[in-house]
């Protein structure tokens, strides 16, 4: 009589059940709250109140609408490459990745964990985002399913690209607690040059030549195509949204980030065996 050994669970029923045990350590860590998911809240409402009665040109939108829009674009950095760059120098030097590696389970699990609560963040993120902006600056909901799938595969190419980018720079900053010092200042800067704080036609073209080579200034840029009107193109330096080329950016970023996460990333730290 032969006896049936259980099977192990599977990758994706592991990683499942790490999602839910990495949401609630994203939630329970104030750092990762704030920087990753009240902070951008916290910045909508500061300037949308200071500037958002500024009217901009004949196109009928204000300064807040257009800040909202580039917002939404900089929750998926938040929530992804600010998060992971941050989280998982952490882990990896307070040991635990080093023992997730010796254990049975698959390493495919731990980075399905952390991608479900990116996903997961960037929803919840979104949504607040989006209720804020609606209700206090007049946001524009898109209406049409075209503006809705837009909106999908920018979220989608957004995610991919700066979760992978987001585990390929984990490996910069050499100590878990000064992680966010290192990571945090490539936000903001990114933020600036690419249109979330100020009208991207009116920066420098130094700094919009910059800026065009990081995928948030592409994001910024379809997300002002999904929550402003049409008028709005003619804020772009182009005088349209250019979301043929924006898709063809975001999509050879996911590549990058792809290599850039294999070839990089680390289990234990540098100069460990």
């Amino acid at each position: 009589m032969s006896i049936d050994t259980p099977s192990l669970p599977n990758s994706w029923a592991i990683g499942r059940k790490r999602v839910g045990l990495e949401l609630r350590q994203f939630f329970r860590d104030r750092e990762s709250a704030v920087f990753n998911f009240a902070l951008p809240v916290l910045l909508l409402i500061v300037f949308g109140s200071v500037f958002g009665g500024q009217d901009l040109g004949n196109t009928d939108v204000s300064f807040a609408q257009y800040f909202v829009a580039g917002m939404i674009a900089s929750g998926i950095l938040y929530t992804s490459f600010q998060n992971l760059a941050i989280s998982i120098p952490i882990e990896r030097e307070d040991g635990t990745l080093k023992r997730l590696r010796g254990t049975p389970m698959p390493k495919s699990s731990y980075f399905i964990g952390k991608v479900g609560t990116v996903v997961v963040a960037y929803v919840a993120q979104i949504i607040v985002l989006i209720a804020v902006g609606r209700i206090f600056y007049d946001l524009q909901i898109p209406s049409t399913a075209t503006a809705w799938f837009t909106f999908a595969w920018l979220s989608v190419l957004g995610l991919i690209s700066c979760t992978l980018l987001g585990i390929a720079y984990s490996v910069v900053p050499r100590q878990g607690k000064g992680a966010s010092a290192v990571v945090a200042p490539v936000v903001l800067v990114l933020q600036f040059i690419s249109g979330v704080f100020f009208i991207f036609s009116d920066l420098p073209t130094w700094m919009q030549n910059l800026a065009s080579v990081f995928p948030l200034k592409w994001l910024t840029q379809g997300m002002r195509s999904v929550f402003l009107p049409e008028s709005a193109a003619a804020l772009e330096v182009s005088g349209s949204f250019q979301l043929p080329l924006v898709a063809l950016i975001l999509t050879a970023w996911c590549v990058a980030g792809a290599i850039g996460a294999v070839v990089f990333f680390r289990w234990t730290p540098r100069g460990s065996n």
